[in-house]
Formats: C-alpha cells, structure tokens, sequence
C-alpha cells in the first residue's frame, strides 16, 4: 500500500553548533527531548500518527526519531541518508512511499531540506514555508509522490500545539 499522508517532523532544539562538534554529532537538549515528547503526545492525543518512519542519520535527528517511537507515535524506525540536509529526498519519496506499511509516512529530518520538500510537493515556491523545531508539515498526497502533486493539510508549531 502506498502512503497518501506524509508527516514532516523537524528535529527537536539542539546542542548549538561549536568548536570540536561535527553537525552530525550535535545532540538533543534536555528541552528538545521533553518539548518534543510533549508534541508527540499531543500529536497522538489529536489522532494523527504513522505508519512508517524514516529519518535523517544524524543524532538530533535520531534521537527525535527514537522518541517519537518511543511515544507509539510510530511503529519503528529506519534511517534514510537521504534526508541528512542538502540529500535527495524528493528522488527518493515514491519508492519510500510506496514500501509504506501504510496510509501514512514519517519523516524526520532538518530545515530547510523538509520546508523545501514540503514546497515542491504542493507547488509552491522555496521558502514560503517556515517549520520550526519539533513542528509538523502534514500533506496529502494526491497522485504520484512528485512535485506539485500534493495539497498542505496543516502545518503545526509547537507552540500551537502545547498552547
């Protein structure tokens, strides 16, 4: 079954970049764990989950990824290369799509890769959206998993959400 609803999480608040710290090794704050938890929860609480999740290899990334199965947000996780910043996701999301388990696919990642991602997809132009840390892009999917073949359902700051 292919996925008709895809899910964009941003990767929760992070250590700040530093001398000595490769990107990919920067990890969640302790904020950025709760205030995420605490999104996913409401996430859950509202209805809305997925039935797969993909996420970016690098730690913050991971780490939001492990929680939102940890929450039951998702059933499990893989990790896509693709979705590091500056990757192919938009190459890849048919076959990612299409692998689905079910009607709806997560995934996790960082800005402006997933803002970008989610602009293509409904035919809008680069930087028209702004997803903040731990905020959703939710999509449907209306043909194939390509530019200009999707509609914007919500997109979702923490902020209204734990509001």
């Amino acid at each position: 079954m292919a996925a008709t609803t895809l899910l964009l999480l941003r990767h929760g608040i992070a250590e700040e970049p530093r001398a000595g710290l490769a990107d990919g090794d920067r990890a969640l704050t302790g904020r950025g764990r709760s205030r995420t938890r605490a999104v996913l929860e409401r996430l859950l609480a509202l209805g809305l989950s997925a039935d797969g999740l993909l996420s970016s290899p690098l730690l913050r990334a991971r780490q939001t990824a492990e929680i939102a199965v940890e929450a039951g947000w998702a059933p499990e996780l893989s990790l896509a290369a693709e979705l590091a910043p500056e990757g192919a996701a938009l190459a890849c999301l048919p076959r990612w799509c299409e692998a689905c388990p079910g009607e709806s696919l997560a995934l996790v990642g960082h800005e402006p890769d997933l803002s970008g991602l989610a602009a293509s997809l409904i035919g809008a132009p680069a930087g028209r959206l702004d997803l903040r840390k731990a905020g959703l892009i939710q999509l449907r999917l209306t043909g194939a998993a390509a530019a200009g073949e999707a509609v914007l359902v919500s997109l979702l700051r923490p902020a209204l959400l734990l509001a």
